[in-house]
């Protein structure tokens, strides 16, 4: 019985393990784009960040596997949607970080970003989590 639990236990910590680590190629990419699932009073909504800085991405690591309640803050780049696909914009790859807490003002949904109800310069949605992370060649 003994040795049934020590092996149900080692092949859920590998489990564990494989779903939250990065891979061997996953940690040599130098550049992810991030996928960040944002919840509000409408549902919830999905966005997208390029992410270049090494603190970054191991901070998105961190909210991906659930280690850390952070969450994105970054510039929003009216340009182009980048790595944001179905938005008009993007966050500015060398202007993010994750924060621990914001002001209210660049707080909500991607939508409202898009829409012009955020018109705050940068983007910090309370709720907003990693939820995959997709290293780029």
């Amino acid at each position: 019985m003994r040795a049934r639990i020590t092996i149900a236990l080692s092949i859920l910590a590998l489990t564990a393990s494989t779903l939250f680590a990065p891979s061997a190629a996953m940690a040599a990419a130098t550049e992810y784009v991030a996928t960040v699932k944002v919840t509000g009073g409408a549902g919830s909504e999905n966005y997208r960040i390029h992410l270049v800085e090494a603190a970054d991405i191991a901070a998105a690591f961190d909210s991906l596997s659930g280690a850390s309640d952070q969450f994105p803050n970054g510039l929003i780049d009216r340009s182009g949607p980048e790595y944001n696909v179905g938005y008009s914009w993007h966050i500015d790859p060398n202007d993010v970080e994750f924060a621990d807490f914001t002001i209210e003002l660049c707080d909500g949904l991607p939508s409202d970003v898009e829409n012009g109800t955020l018109t705050s310069d940068r983007y910090c949605p309370w709720s907003g989590r990693v939820v995959a992370m997709t290293p780029l060649p």
